[in-house]
This record gives structure tokens, C-alpha cells and sequence, in this order.
């Protein structure tokens, strides 16, 4: 058997860490069973759907590294196909036009809650057979009757739904255009949807859904519906809990690595491991071991994972995403020391890689102001004649290496009998305009030479100039 599955966002905003979930849950199904996975872009809301909601998906997918087998596919493209299985279910009984006016649905629905009846469309115009005048109708799916449909829900087990509760949803709106659970059951048929893995609030359309593919003659897909992601105050997560957006958690500073660790952990579980690589995903996920109930996000365990993966992963690979938060900053990081050489220095003490470029702008640019307090306490008199001692010894050297700069400090203390930490603090203001960087013969070698000496320069004159 074919293993085929699909995630289908609508373009109306961006991706959002919800739909990446659902997305990276479908496709590690999906890659565990050596299937296909299918991206299709369910974009027939045209109000709403947008090219930059379509962008956001697919540079959201891309970060994440959620590759794709077929598609995008369109269903604005498809309409025509829509057309045809409308009308396919209409010379085959399953449909029929329905022209009741909205007023009289309102009325129908207001007599029922009268009733303490359950608000649903009655059928009353299921046998109708002569046109409303002046009015364009919508075409409504016949729900058999009788019956339970039961989806075997692959989250959720057994879930029973009577067919008499079940509306005769429309499936085609007055202008001609087809209604979402038309077109999904469409589109899973042609394109040989087998396991469909999607957020819960999607469950009250599975029946219906189910018995749409059954008058179609088609087996229906295998369905598991996730539970929602909730704030960390157990609210339905929004706006104000912060970054909801994939591509936010890039631009803060998050890899894609730790933010897909993270969300597999919103409801999937391996015994009481919490590191996984996506390879040992692939191995060990299984949508039967989903949790049923909610997951609350966690943004202090999303910094825990990131700073891992920060200090784990290939300095190569942290480089390339080093890069782009440099170039947000403005930096051009040919203009300086390597990115690994970079990652690997300052990996130990960054938490997100928004904070390591912002900690490592001194490398590729110069300072614009020395910390006030951090200057008082470090260019002194006192350390005048260290930093010309340290002047000195390095503008001797021949090679700007490691090990060669490390001697100069050393032998900087011993010459004028100070302790290391008296020889290095100056130097650490002088060269980065604060108290805070990698060891100081790892923040020598990034920064070069030329910038070195015209820094100790700079310092040294901001003192004489206090003295004077």
C-alpha cells in the first residue's frame, strides 16, 4: 500500500507554530512509513488568501526543513474539478439545491432552540423540484438519514457521530463556488490521501467529510486529529502569549532544530527523553503515541533546547544562521573573522543566536561608545602603562596567533607585576567597549590585528585625555 499524506494551510496569515506541529507531526508519519508527503495550499477563501501568506508558508517550511514530495497544489486551480464531482453528486442523488433565504434559515433555527432542539438545516427543501424565483441557490450535501459514521481516529480512537445530527452542509455557495469540505474531500480522492493528520478543531467535519467520500464510491483516508497548543497560562494560545509565527522564532534568534524538538514535545513523548535529531524522529515517532489532551507551550524549555543546540550542533551550520542575524544588524560578515570561528568563541554563553550576533558586532565593527561604568573602573592611569606594555608586545609579533598573543599578556602581567585578571580587563574595555567576551586570546585572534592596535590606540588616548 501507497502511504500518502498532506499538509494544507490556508494563505490567510503566516505559519503559525500550531500548523508547523501539525505539519512536522504529518511528515515524520510520513517519512517513519517511507511515504509521500503533499503540500497543498487551500486558498479558495479568496478575501483572505494572500501571496504573502503563501510566501510565509513556504519560507516557514523551508527554515524548518520540512521538505516536500508533490505540490504546492492550488485549489483555486482546481475549481473546474469541484464543478464536476458537485455535479457528479447531484445526478447521483447525494445533492440537491437548496433556496431557502436566510431569513427563514434564522426563523428554522430559532423555533428549534425553542424546542431545545440541537440547531441543524431540516431538508426541508430535499424534494424540491421547482426553482425559488429571484433566488440563486446553494447546493447541500443529502447526509444519510440513518446511521452512525465512525471515525477510527488514530489520536482519539473510536469516535461516534449520529447521522441524524449531522447537517446537510452546503457544499456549494450561491455564486457557483465550492465550500471547504467539498473541495477537501475532492483533492484527498485525486491526489490518494491515505492518513490525514490534522488539529482537532477539524474532528466535527470528519463524518461529514467520510460520508461525502462514501457517495463518491471512495475509501476514506485514515484520519488522527491532534490536540491544541495552549498559552502557558492553559488559554487558547494567541497573539499575547508572544512569538506564534515560525519565522518570529527565526527572527529571534531560534534554530530550526530546537524549535522542531520543541514542538514534537507538544504531545509526543519517548519515555523521558527530551534531545531528539530529526533522523532518530523519523526512527522512533508514531501518531499513536500522540497525547490526547492539550499541550501548554513553555518558552523557558524552547530557550533550554536552543542553547543546546547552539552548543552542540556543526559550528558550520550554526554559521549560515549566524550569518543572516548579522546581516539584520547591518554587518557584512566577510568583513571580519569566520562565522564558525565566531560560533565556536561565544556558543558557551548565548542563548539565542539574536544575542550572539548582537555580542559579536565588536568583531566587524568599531564601538561607537565605551560602557560608562565598565571605562571608569578599567582605563585608568593605572592601566595606561599596560595597554602600551600590551601595545608594545603585540605590534612585535609576527604572527597573529593563540598561542603568541597569549605569551604578550602573560608576559604584560609579569612585567609589571599585576595578576592576569589587571593585564585582561583593560584590555577586554579596550578592545570591546565593555566587560564581557569570549577569553581574551579568543577575542584578540577575532578581532586582528589592525583593529586591536587602533583600539588600544583609542583607549589610550581616552585616558590621557581624562588626565589632561
Amino acid at each position: 500500500m501507497s502511504f500518502r499524506t498532506r499538509f494544507a494551510p490556508s494563505p490567510t496569515g503566516y505559519l503559525h507554530i500550531g500548523g508547523a506541529r501539525t505539519a512536522l507531526f504529518s511528515w515524520l508519519y510520513t517519512r517513519h512509513h517511507g511515504g509521500d508527503f503533499v503540500l497543498r495550499i487551500e486558498d479558495t477563501d479568496l478575501e483572505r488568501s494572500t501571496a504573502e501568506s503563501v510566501n510565509a508558508i513556504l519560507e516557514g517550511m523551508n527554515w524548518l526543513g520540512l521538505t516536500y514530495d508533490q505540490g504546492p497544489f492550488y485549489q483555486t486551480e482546481r475549481f473546474d474539478r469541484y464543478r464536476e464531482v458537485i455535479d457528479q453528486l447531484m445526478a447521483a442523488g447525494h445533492a440537491y439545491r437548496c433556496y431557502c433565504s436566510k431569513e427563514e434559515l434564522d426563523a428554522m433555527r430559532e423555533e428549534q432552540k425553542a424546542r431545545k432542539e440541537k440547531p441543524r438545516y431540516d431538508g426541508r427543501c430535499r424534494a424540491r423540484t421547482e426553482p425559488r424565483e429571484g433566488v440563486e441557490p446553494v447546493i447541500r450535501f443529502r447526509t444519510p438519514d440513518e446511521g452512525v459514521t465512525v471515525v477510527d481516529d488514530m489520536v482519539r480512537g473510536k469516535v461516534a457521530f449520529q447521522n441524524h445530527e449531522l447537517d446537510d452542509l452546503i457544499i456549494a455557495r450561491s455564486d457557483g463556488s465550492p465550500t471547504y469540505n467539498l473541495t477537501v474531500v475532492v483533492d484527498d480522492m485525486d491526489m490518494g490521501i491515505t492518513h490525514v493528520v490534522r488539529g482537532d478543531d477539524h474532528l466535527n467535519n470528519t463524518p461529514r467529510q467520510i460520508n461525502i467520500l462514501k457517495a463518491l464510491g471512495v475509501e476514506p483516508p485514515r484520519y488522527g486529529h491532534l490536540p491544541m497548543i495552549m498559552g502557558p497560562d492553559g488559554a487558547k494560545l494567541s497573539k499575547r502569549h508572544g512569538a506564534v509565527s515560525v519565522m518570529q522564532y527565526r527572527d529571534e534568534g531560534y534554530l530550526p532544530e530546537a524549535l522542531l524538538n520543541y514542538l514534537v514535545r507538544l504531545g509526543w513523548a519517548h519515555g523521558d527523553q527530551e534531545i531528539f535529531g530529526l533522523d532518530e524522529l523519523v526512527r522512533l515517532f508514531d501518531i499513536k503515541d500522540v497525547n490526547q489532551s492539550a499541550s501548554a507551550i513553555n518558552p523557558d524549555k524552547l530557550l533550554w533546547l536552543n542553547q543546546h543546540y547552539i552548543k552542540t550542533l556543526d559550528p558550520d551550520h550554526v554559521a549560515l544562521e549566524l550569518g543572516w542575524h548579522l546581516g539584520q544588524l547591518g554587518i557584512d560578515p566577510s568583513e571580519g573573522p569566520e562565522l564558525r570561528d565566531v560560533v565556536i568563541a561565544q556558543r558557551e554563553r548565548a542563548r539565542t543566536l539574536r544575542e550572539m550576533a548582537e555580542n559579536s558586532v565588536y568583531f566587524y565593527h568599531e564601538f561607537e561608545d565605551y560602557d560608562e561604568k565598565a571605562a571608569r573602573k578599567q582605563l585608568t592611569a593605572e592601566a595606561q602603562p599596560v595597554l602600551q606594555t600590551l601595545h608594545d608586545g603585540f605590534s612585535a609579533l609576527g604572527a597573529w596567533e593563540k598561542e603568541a598573543l597569549h605569551e604578550v599578556v602573560v608576559h604584560t602581567g609579569e612585567r609589571l607585576e599585576l595578576k592576569l585578571g589587571k593585564v585582561a580587563q583593560p584590555l577586554r574595555v579596550a578592545l570591546t567597549g565593555g566587560t564581557v567576551s569570549p577569553p581574551i586570546d579568543d577575542t584578540l585572534v577575532l578581532i586582528g590585528r589592525e583593529r586591536v592596535l587602533a583600539r588600544i590606540d583609542r583607549a589610550l588616548q581616552k585616558i590621557s585625555a581624562a588626565a589632561g
